[in-house]
């Protein structure tokens, strides 16, 4: 009696199935999937980024859910999927920065960052011992005036967004986007942009969306209510 052939693949990250397909990776994209979501918008004047918070209980605090982080003063992440393996990327990101501002006394470029980042999440596809990252990232950076927005897979390949979500109800979102989405917006045009398109998707309530704007006046947080800056951390 033979089991299903398949779950050799399953069980190997760097074991490709006959037709070609690393299971594992597939697996960790389903994690993604299942995250709440997250949406980056990125104009002329800079990057928005903004996130769901999935509360599981009326007990839990919603600010103590981090979908979004800082980076450096130029840079910010939003994240979608396993929280814990998300920090994980999220600290590589800010390590990435502060060496490259160690070494050459300036800020690391965008890309470069998400290809630091990519670069990090490709290995644990291809690695024995060590599962795919269950997390996606969206990078957004505003250096030497220009706006930068790109996600990272589980799979290690980077991609740069005019706008886009990652998460749970993603493909709604991105239509969303693709219909509303107009490069000569404006910043607070966005902000209201990548909220309601979170919004839309679970009927969800603003104190639940965390916003993050990234531009010439650095990283800062969004307050919900006011769509002020916020001086929480």
């Amino acid at each position: 009696m033979r089991g299903d052939d398949r779950q050799a693949y399953d069980r190997g990250s760097n074991i490709f199935s006959p037709d070609g397909r690393l299971y594992q990776v597939e697996y960790a994209r389903e994690a993604v999937k299942r995250g709440s979501a997250s949406v980056g918008v990125r104009v002329e004047e800079g990057v928005v980024l903004a996130a769901t918070r999935r509360v599981r209980s009326p007990l839990l605090e919603p600010r103590s859910v981090e979908k979004l982080h800082a980076i450096d003063e130029h840079h910010g992440v939003a994240s979608a999927g396993h929280v814990a393996d998300a920090r994980q990327l999220v600290d590589v990101a800010r390590r990435s920065a502060q060496i490259e501002r160690l070494r050459y006394g300036q800020p690391i470029a965008t890309e470069e960052l998400t290809t630091e980042v990519s670069r990090h999440i490709q290995e644990y596809t291809q690695s024995g011992g060590a599962r795919p990252f269950g997390a996606a990232l969206l990078v957004g950076g505003f250096v030497e005036g220009e706006a930068r927005l790109f996600e990272t897979d589980p799979s290690g390949t980077p991609y740069e967004w005019r706008a886009t979500a990652i998460g749970g109800g993603s493909d709604g979102i991105r239509e969303r986007l693709k219909e509303r989405y107009d490069p000569e917006m404006g910043l607070d045009d966005a902000v209201a942009l990548a909220r309601d398109v979170l919004s839309e998707e679970d009927d969800v309530e603003e104190e639940f969306i965390a916003v993050a704007v990234i531009d010439d006046d650095g990283y800062r947080a969004v307050d919900g209510a006011a769509g002020a800056d916020s001086d929480a951390e």
